[in-house]
Formats: structure tokens, sequence, C-alpha cells
């Protein structure tokens, strides 16, 4: 029930991992990639959720940078990896990403209600779909998301971080409990990409207590 469908946005073609639930789908989800592109963990990320009944898409958001010919795959978690990953995000920007994430809402928009999840860089384009797109949002350790805490909120957003994040120190996080007090913020005993499985980062028990979390609040939001 997964493969790579595409999307029309308004800046060109992206590809998206479509991920499609068992039955009539709960309602969708848009899961919003790392710096490092819609590699397998996050194609895998997309298939847990559709395993949880959402239909899901993982949009390939460089391929606005890279073109829809480009291996998704290729950045590896490496310097160069990283290096190589920030230069496309910036290449790309916010408001390219932010029309990839209502391309694919509106594709999922037959499904049900439509929210978004990311991480790190997706993270904060998770917390921007909410508060400009309306869509209910989970962002985990987005480290851009401070900037944008004045805005008023379209929608819910739930906050995950690791206390151990050097990318995100304490008053980044308490920032967000100030301006947005009525939204959950949890701080787990980890690091930056906790929930990602590859890498030295990985905390099971915090990824599994987040997803717990995540899971708890789509079902409120979304259905």
């Amino acid at each position: 029930m997964s493969e790579w469908i595409i999307l029309d946005t308004h800046y060109g073609p992206v590809r998206a991992w479509q991920a499609l639930p068992e039955g009539k789908p709960r309602g969708a989800l848009v899961v919003v990639q790392e710096i490092f592109g819609a590699n397998p963990h996050i194609r895998g990320v997309a298939e847990r959720f559709a395993a949880q009944g959402y239909a899901v898409l993982a949009p390939s958001f460089f391929d606005l940078v890279d073109g829809p010919e480009a291996d998704p795959d290729a950045l590896p978690y490496s310097p160069e990896g990283v290096k190589d990953g920030l230069a496309r995000v910036t290449a790309l920007g916010m408001e390219k990403a932010l029309e990839v994430v209502r391309a694919a809402a509106t594709r999922l928009a037959p499904h049900g209600k439509v929210g978004t999840v990311g991480y790190c860089w997706g993270g904060s384009v998770a917390l921007l779909s909410a508060l400009r797109l309306g869509l209910p949002s989970v962002s985990y350790y987005g480290a851009r998301n401070v900037q944008f805490l004045d805005e008023t909120p379209k929608a819910p957003v739930m906050f995950h971080f690791g206390a151990q994040d050097k990318s995100i120190p304490p008053e980044a996080i308490q920032a967000h409990r100030e301006k947005l007090p009525q939204m959950a913020t949890y701080v787990y005993p980890a690091d930056h990409a906790f929930n990602r499985e590859v890498g030295h980062a990985y905390d099971p028990d915090s990824a599994a207590l987040a997803l717990q979390r995540t899971l708890d609040f789509f079902s409120e939001h979304l259905g």
C-alpha cells in the first residue's frame, strides 16, 4: 500500500511517498522530512502512521531544489550530508516548503481531516503548518521554531524536545511554554533526533513515549 506519487505544486512537481492503511482512513497526515530528505527512515515513519490508520504522504521537498529525478536517498548521515541538507533547506525556503505541505494536504483531504508531523527542519515546517495553514501538527525538535512563536496559531500544535539537544537550549524550549502556553510542550532525556532509529541519538523509550502522545493528539484532533 506504499508507493511514490507526484504532487503538483505552484513551484513544480514533487514526489511524495504515499502510505495508505487497510480499510477506511481515520484521517490523514503529511510527514515532513529532516534535512536528509524523504529517505528510507522518513518513508518508514510514514508507513508506521499508516499502520495506525492514517492516509499519509511524505513529500520529497528537495525535488524543488534538485528536480524530481534526483535520488531521495542521496544525503548521508554525515557532516557532508548535514552541510548539503542545510544548503538545500536554505535554497528551498519556508514559503515553498509550506506550498508543498498545502499541496499534500489538498491531495489527502478526501481521506478526512489532515494534520502534519515533522522532524528537525520538518518540525519547524510542522509548526508553520499549524500557525499559517490551520493544520493540527506535531513538531519534533524544531530548532527554527522560536522566530515564529509570536504568530497566532490557526490550529493546535504539540512540541517534543530532547533535554540533551545542544541545538535547542533550555531557554528556547521555555519560550514555547511562555508564548504558546495552550500547547503541550514535552521534554525527554534525549538528544536531537531521538526519534530516528538510524544514528547514535536514537532513544527508544523517549521515541515510544513521544509517539504515544503524538497518536493521542491526532486521535483527538483528526479522528
